[in-house]
């Protein structure tokens, strides 16, 4: 009978990113921190989530892009909130959300707009197959 109580006022595991394979960028440090490690890399693909709280989609998309980042283990995936961080999101010109960014060397290589799995998923395939030859 004890452990029925316990269960029934145990709450559940946060729903944070805490098992992710996503990297959640709050600040401009962990930015800066972030990108200096990874940008100079020829061979890594980068893909950034630029999302909103507010944002359906963003919301909708948010358990495949999770799952896309356990998955492709060659690539480094970040997610930034527009509103925490607007000037990397003016800096990468993002006018939507969601905007997935797709990075090589520092550069973008490509980019999906809007909650695009299939789209996104696609593209990730394809620039990391262009890192492994």
């Amino acid at each position: 009978m004890g452990s029925f109580f316990s269960t029934m006022f145990t709450p559940p595991p946060a729903a944070d990113e805490g098992d992710s394979a996503v990297v959640a960028v709050h600040s401009m440090a962990t930015w800066d921190e972030q990108w200096g490690a990874h940008k100079s890399n020829p061979n890594k693909l980068i893909v950034i989530d630029f999302s909103a709280s507010w944002c359906g989609p963003c919301r909708f998309i948010e358990p495949a892009f999770k799952e896309m980042a356990s998955r492709f283990v060659y690539a480094v995936f970040f997610k930034i909130d527009v509103d925490e961080l607007s000037e990397v999101a003016r800096q990468w010109k993002v006018e939507a959300m969601p905007t997935f960014v797709l990075i090589k060397g520092g550069k973008e290589v490509s980019r999906v707009v809007g909650a695009k799995k299939d789209e996104l998923e696609r593209k990730i395939n394809m620039f990391i197959s262009s890192s492994s030859s």
